[in-house]
């Protein structure tokens, strides 16, 4: 299985514990999902909140395993972060794509799709899915 290609995701918050909760609360949901390469982004690079670039790129390079990566944020900065990383063009991997999705919800989703061995779109259109999750 360590050969198999899978779509990597990155959790981007404002806050690194946010970030790394969603993380294990999703692989969790997903069965452990430890093949699943799933990095949070969280906060800026002196523990406080924000966003960082640099963390975002290192955890999109971390979870790149040839089959794209998703990236999916909380909040206004960390998606601007992330597009002008995208518009850069070099900062993150090749097939890296911002998932307009809710956090949790789409970042379950994902981890669960990918851990079935799904591509891109597919794991695009399961955490954008959840945005009509109902809970009543």
């Amino acid at each position: 299985m360590s050969e198999e290609k899978l779509v990597g995701i990155v959790l981007v918050s404002h806050s690194a514990e946010v970030a790394a909760s969603v993380a294990e609360l999703a692989k969790g949901l997903a069965g452990g999902a430890t093949a699943v390469p799933v990095a949070p982004a969280g906060g800026t690079e002196g523990g406080t909140l924000g966003t960082s670039a640099e963390l975002i790129s290192a955890a999109a390079a971390s979870v790149d395993r040839g089959a794209g990566v998703a990236v999916l944020t909380d909040l206004g900065s960390a998606v601007l972060t992330v597009k002008a990383l995208l518009a850069e063009g070099d900062e993150l991997p090749d097939a890296t794509r911002l998932v307009d999705a809710p956090f949790l919800e789409g970042a379950v989703a994902a981890v669960v799709t990918a851990a079935a061995g799904a591509d891109l779109d597919a794991v695009e259109a399961a955490a954008t899915e959840a945005y009509g999750y109902r809970k009543v």
